[in-house]
């Protein structure tokens, strides 16, 4: 059974922004004119201009207290003011007193129906508060919403609400959402990826009771087999799903890049992948990838003619595969093409910037074509992409200690 224990990205609680997130919404709820101020009340139209005035000018400062004051004379003035009535609504949710902000939200709402701030606050409100109509207005408001910050607050409670009711399909699609107009907020990786964990659990659950001794299961198992770094069971549970359905879509490349990656230099892995890269053309079509693994296999055993011809297939599918540009710069490098290399290694490390073998093999070319300069920039970006690898490397182990720690292709300079 899972627990859900849930997940809060709530700008209320991050240090050091509750006073911006006030600021914002307040200054993005409603702005009224000297005109309109006139129009809402005939009893004191400057007064009451000052009082909001003074508030919307302590928000500014900082000062919440202040500010409540200030919209709170401003009602006394005139009790169905908008402005008023939305600020002090939002003064509250950023203090989590939704109890109190409700109310505040509902008058200017009344009034002024076309707040779609004011409404996507009220929704959060809602669901706090766990009114029944929570889910509706969330999902109405958070269609509507096109200010970031807020969007992104309302779209982490509506994807919090879906998860507390185990409906993970509409959080993950909720989430997906927000790391488009977010990749580099942590806090939605995080929710992101405990989402994708708990759908691939869920999946692999009914794939165990379904189809127990499939094909498919037997390749799941060797996938992950492969992130656990237990490479030599893995090519055990592909060649075991090869030979219950040997047409299974994908199956001949994985085997054949499993073998590849945990004996590289061994004969017969080499003339087994071969096989089993040739079956993967039979049944899936010729790719990138494939001629790519073909190429290696083929340098590997100093047929460079051969190797030559694959990569170049390879570039010929897919001009932008790192791997068949990569593969054409090491045969030119062979071939002491300095400069030809170069111009591969340029297009791989454009095609995958994160490629650290790719920006130190053009720093050794660069090197050679007495580029200083830019071969420092490579090697500096070399090594602060290998201590990232590292990083991750790291705490992979720390999160699965069982696994094997994978041994790295690129020496040291």
């Amino acid at each position: 059974m899972t627990v859900r224990v849930g997940f809060m990205v709530l700008l209320s609680r991050r240090p050091g922004m509750l006073q911006n997130g006030i600021a914002l919404v307040c200054a993005c709820l409603i702005s009224c004119s000297p005109a309109a101020v006139a129009q809402n009340t005939s009893l004191s139209p400057a007064e009451l201009a000052a009082d909001l005035q003074h508030g919307q000018a302590a928000l500014k400062a900082g000062d919440q207290a202040t500010a409540a004051e200030s919209f709170r004379a401003a009602l006394k003035l005139d009790p169905a003011n908008v402005e008023a009535h939305a600020n002090l609504g939002a003064i509250a949710f950023f203090r989590g007193d939704c109890a109190a902000a409700e109310p505040q939200f509902r008058e200017a709402l009344r009034a002024a129906p076309h707040l779609v701030r004011a409404e996507a606050l009220l929704a959060v409100c809602e669901r706090r508060l766990g009114e029944p109509g929570a889910q509706a207005d969330m999902e109405a408001a958070f269609a509507k919403l096109d200010e970031p910050k807020l969007r992104a607050q309302l779209g982490v409670e509506l994807a919090n609400f879906y998860y507390q009711q185990g409906e993970l399909e509409k959080t993950a699609a909720v989430l997906r959402t927000l790391l488009d107009a977010n990749p580099d907020n942590v806090d939605i990786l995080f929710f992101v990826q405990r989402v994708y964990s708990e759908l691939a659990d869920t999946t692999l659950n009914k794939l165990a009771v379904l189809a127990p001794g499939s094909a498919r299961m037997e390749q799941l198992i060797a996938e992950r087999l492969i992130n656990a770094g237990d490479l030599k069971d893995a090519i055990v549970h592909y060649r075991r799903a090869i030979a219950i359905d040997s047409r299974l879509p994908g199956m001949h490349f994985e085997l054949a890049e499993t073998l590849m990656e945990g004996t590289p230099n061994d004969a017969d892995a080499q003339a087994e992948a071969a096989k089993e890269l040739e079956s993967a053309i039979h049944i899936d079509g010729d790719s990138a990838r494939v001629e790519c693994e073909l190429g290696r296999i083929a340098l590997l055993q100093d047929r460079t003619d051969q190797a030559l011809v694959h990569y170049k297939k390879a570039y010929a599918i897919d001009p932008r595969e790192p791997l068949a540009q990569m593969g054409l710069a090491g045969i030119a490098e062979k071939q002491d093409d300095h400069e030809e290399a170069a111009r591969y290694l340029r297009m791989a490390v454009q095609s995958d910037p994160l490629n650290a073998e790719a920006h130190y093999q053009l720093c050794q070319v660069d090197k050679k074509l007495n580029l200083n300069d830019d071969a420092q920039k490579e090697l500096k970006l070399f090594l602060d992409i290998r201590a990232s690898r590292d990083k991750v490397k790291q705490l992979y182990r720390e999160m699965n200690p069982q696994t094997a720690p994978a041994a790295d292709p690129i020496q040291k300079p």
